[in-house]
């Protein structure tokens, strides 16, 4: 362990040749140059006179960040993970709970470059933080939402054997559309986890995600 006082900044996971480990400040600036239009940002992050298009996403997504650290709790935390391959970002993977001592329930969303699309990688990134909260942190279950025709997002969920879990009305940048919400439990995560995933630096972290 290198980071006693915060020792999430060592977890790592990977997965062939993906890699996700804890956002850090560096990584924040040459992820917003790369942050697709399409990707849908926190609405409780403020804008700002003069800051339009890829510069005011920018700014959201730094916020994001500090958000995550700044109200992390044992009972309420938001872990996002720079995903890269062969050492290059191209990717946000995050993973949150509230109550996970007693609800051992996750939520999930990610993002990915345009360029790194239809490759596979949504599904490896995926696949890891489901082994960080299955294998790692003794989750029972793992949810995750989605616009009802976002066929990529849907389709890794369906591989890895999450079920539908009922629709919600979501307004995001002038869409109002259906949201499909779906979830995994542990028995069909058993069924499915037919990768490979090495997970380096957990047991110091334990305390920081509410498991004794």
């Amino acid at each position: 362990m290198t980071h006693a006082y915060w020792p999430l900044v060592d977890l790592r996971l990977a997965t062939g040749d993906v890699t996700l480990r804890p956002m850090t400040e560096e990584d924040v600036g040459p992820l917003a140059d790369v942050l697709p239009d399409d990707v849908e940002q926190n609405p409780i992050f403020p804008s700002y006179g003069g800051r339009h298009g890829r510069l005011a996403r920018g700014t959201t997504l730094r916020q994001t960040y500090w958000h995550s650290l700044g109200t992390w709790r044992p009972e309420s935390w938001n872990l996002p993970l720079t995903v890269s391959v062969e050492g290059t970002p191209v990717g946000v993977q995050t993973v949150e709970a509230d109550g996970f001592a007693a609800r051992r329930t996750v939520d999930s969303s990610s993002w990915l470059t345009t360029t790194a699309r239809g490759c596979g990688i949504g599904k490896r990134m995926r696949l890891a933080v489901l082994a960080l909260a299955f294998d790692g942190l003794g989750a029972e279950v793992a949810e995750t939402s989605a616009w009802h025709d976002n066929a990529a997002s849907l389709g890794v969920s369906q591989s890895l054997g999450y079920v539908d879990n009922g629709v919600y009305t979501h307004a995001d940048r002038g869409r109002v559309d259906e949201m499909r919400r779906m979830r995994l439990t542990r028995a069909a995560w058993l069924q499915h986890r037919h990768a490979d995933v090495r997970i380096d630096g957990l047991p110091a972290c334990l305390p920081f995600f509410g498991v004794a």
